[in-house]
């Protein structure tokens, strides 16, 4: 009986010890997204925000517990708060200290389980509305809460 008790004890704090299978984030820019990325905004933002918000997903999915094997997000829009690289390098009159603006994101995600089912999606936006609040901001805070925000519903709606 003692064993068998032993056994079971070990059994479930080798399940508990074992990590929960590894979520797989796609962070992409839609099609429309790219073409302002390429135009105006610059081509290496992109990478600074879909990493920032693949980040944001696997850190609050992970600690909400979200039981989805992979998640695909896709950027379709972004507002900088302060101009980019390749604005400053293409308007010299821009200064990336002084010229500020509202800015934000929206977001679409669809998340699945391990058999590949849908389990979820959402389609989310958020735009700071007035320049009291960005004196302070770099050039992506914005589009960084509106990510927050995104990753933070999405976990909550597949809780």
């Amino acid at each position: 009986m003692r064993i068998a008790a032993l056994a079971a004890s070990a059994f479930v704090a080798l399940a508990l010890a074992m990590p929960a299978a590894a979520l797989t984030v796609e962070a992409k820019v839609s099609t429309d997204f790219q073409k302002k990325l390429d135009d105006d905004i610059g081509v290496r933002e992109s990478k600074i925000l879909t990493d920032t918000l693949t980040r944001k997903i696997s850190n609050v999915f992970a600690e909400r517990g979200v039981k989805a094997e992979r998640v695909v997000v896709t950027i379709e829009d972004a507002k900088p708060n302060r101009p980019t690289f390749e604005q400053v390098s293409n308007k010299p009159g821009l200064d990336p200290m002084r010229s500020i603006s509202v800015g934000g994101a929206r977001v679409t995600g669809i998340a699945y389980d391990a058999s590949g089912a849908e389990i979820g999606r959402l389609d989310y936006d958020w735009y700071e509305t007035s320049l009291e609040n960005v004196v302070a901001a770099t050039t992506w805070t914005d589009a960084r809460t509106a990510f927050d925000r995104f990753s933070r519903r999405f976990a909550e709606k597949l809780s």
